[in-house]
């Protein structure tokens, strides 16, 4: 009896798309990703992960709500792929420089 040969097409687990875990962490909180979302690439997920960090980002960071946000891409297997960190740095000069006068 002869091995059964297997081809990709024939092989339904080669043909889906991976599935990736996009975990969140603010300010000490932490929001893990229980589902996850299928890319057809880890450059998919990392463009989707930054596209996340910056939009959150934007929407928080200046009102001071937080100063870091960091999504954690995990694969298929759960094991971190990738990170993607957005932070927000203020330096104020102290004391404020005075207009100079004329």
């Amino acid at each position: 009896m002869r091995a059964r040969r297997w081809n990709v097409k024939q092989r339904p687990s080669l043909n889906r798309m991976p599935r990736f875990y996009f975990d969140v962490r603010e300010e000490g909180r932490f929001a893990p990703d229980d589902e996850g979302t299928e890319f057809d690439s880890l450059d998919a997920a990392e463009h989707e992960a930054a596209c996340t960090a910056a939009e959150i980002g934007r929407d928080r960071l200046p009102h001071g709500n937080s100063r870091e946000v960091t999504v954690e891409v995990r694969n298929e297997h759960r094991h971190r792929v990738l990170t993607i960190k957005v932070s927000l740095a203020v330096d104020r000069v102290d004391p404020p420089p005075q207009p100079q006068r004329t």
